[in-house]
């Protein structure tokens, strides 16, 4: 293992967000390797299309028919023998000898100097191979149009067989993350039923003694769970199976019970609070007793603290498993960041996913954003639009740890990169987009 949790640098130094990521995604490549989660990460389940979706593409999709099946007209128009058009004459005029619709098909023969009005999706008659669109025409008597002979050339608004897709070639790649296109394209192929990789289980638990769960009264010093909500919507939009192990005390025998319990159950487990510099000491102790576990320092804002890495195989049906192991800061913002920017890409890595991480964009700030040096920042955000329809940003306000509000009210973060410092007004920043994530 290139990076092991355990090893002196990550437990002493300031990771970089990059050199975390990496780290995770060659632990978890190791883990595919070894086949070692709870059952087998390959393990393939049919699913019917109304059931597939985000759900991850066990093996290439091959489209059983062309498409489109036979040559026909992209656009309404008519169709001709593009031949005529090698002429010096300006003008081209034809003769209408029928009309084409889509799923009706002309029966006749187009010959030289005819033409057939036809519309979109309609097959190309026998005889023609080119499309003039009806608004470049103009009507004359006796049912002929006319149009000028430099407005297209042979072969244009013709869409040909197999032209998108040819019968035993994929439609949609192994490892895909099936989005509801992907399920309308399976549907336009006639396929009812996907091969998936099996979802994935995930145990969450909160650890505190401060923490109190919904209907409970709060005393003095306590305060709701709302971690593992938080977890459980990030979850189901990864369409993954969740263990919910509850409330964990601040206690050696109670934790090790919990975290023994979830790793006989689970692929992966999740845990938040407990991982804070100057924190109980056998919170520690009992992670590595149960595994391969460091206690990382990442140079990033929120969520700085983190626990990281694999728990040993406990006596169960399946001794050899191993399982992956996250261990949270207890701020709720930290929780959904360090989610969103190692967890999720870890989880679509280890499922199958060939790709893990969201696309980024580019917005000019509306105001200056203070930003110190050395370290990553995900700053809370809602992306708007100026009058001249170019992306805006601005952040949500307070951006405290401990701030839900500034994730509810949010949109997207601003990524502000280790070595930038302050913002200026206007100044153009990195957004990604929490819609399709969260």
């Amino acid at each position: 293992m290139k990076h092991s949790p355990n090893s002196p640098i990550l437990l002493t130094s300031s990771l970089h967000v990059d050199e975390a990521r990496k780290a995770i995604s060659e632990m978890v490549e190791e883990l595919i390797q070894e086949a070692k989660v709870i059952g087998d990460p390959n393990d393939i389940e049919v699913v019917s299309l109304d059931q597939a979706i985000d759900r991850i593409l066990a093996e290439d999709l091959l489209s059983p028919i062309d498409v489109p099946a036979a040559d026909n007209s992209a656009m309404d128009g008519f169709a001709f023998d593009g031949a005529c058009l090698d002429t010096s004459k300006p003008e081209i005029i034809l003769r209408i000898v029928g009309t084409a619709y889509a799923g009706k098909p002309f029966e006749g023969k187009i010959q030289q100097g005819e033409c057939l009005k036809i519309m979109t999706g309609a097959l190309m008659p026998v005889g023609c191979d080119t499309v003039i669109p009806q608004e470049f025409t103009n009507a004359k008597e006796d049912l002929q149009i006319a149009f000028q002979q430099n407005q297209l050339k042979r072969g244009e608004n013709r869409r040909l067989r197999g032209e998108d897709l040819q019968q035993g070639k994929p439609a949609i790649a192994t490892g895909r993350l099936l989005r509801p296109s992907d399920l309308g394209l399976a549907a336009s192929l006639g396929i009812a039923s996907l091969k998936v990789k099996r979802r994935l289980k995930v145990a969450i638990l909160s650890s505190g003694d401060e923490l109190r769960s919904l209907g409970q009264a709060l005393d003095t010093g306590s305060i709701y769970d709302s971690n593992r909500y938080s977890l459980t919507g990030l979850l189901n939009r990864l369409n993954l199976e969740i263990i919910d192990c509850g409330i964990v005390r601040d206690e050696p025998a109670s934790l090790k019970e919990a975290f023994c319990a979830a790793a006989k159950r689970a692929d992966v487990l999740i845990s938040s609070g407990g991982v804070s510099v100057g924190e109980a000491d056998f919170t520690k102790q009992i992670m590595q007793e149960l595994g391969d576990v460091g206690f990382w320092k990442i140079a990033m804002r929120p969520g700085r603290p983190m626990a990281f890495g694999i728990l040993k195989p406990v006596a169960g049906k399946n001794p050899a498993r191993k399982t992956l192991f996250f261990g949270l800061p207890g701020n709720p913002v930290a929780v959904m960041v360090t989610f969103y920017q190692f967890v999720r890409a870890a989880l679509l890595q280890l499922n199958g996913a060939n790709q893990t991480e969201p696309p980024l964009m580019q917005a000019i700030s509306e105001a200056p954003i203070r930003k110190k040096p050395g370290r990553t920042e995900f700053q809370r955000a809602i992306l708007g639009r100026d009058s001249n329809g170019k992306p805006t940003v601005k952040l949500t306000g307070s951006q405290g740890a401990g701030i839900l509000r500034s994730m509810s009210e949010a949109n997207c973060f601003v990524i502000l990169g280790h070595e930038q410092g302050n913002i200026a007004a206007g100044d153009w920043v990195d957004v990604a987009l929490f819609d399709g994530l969260l």
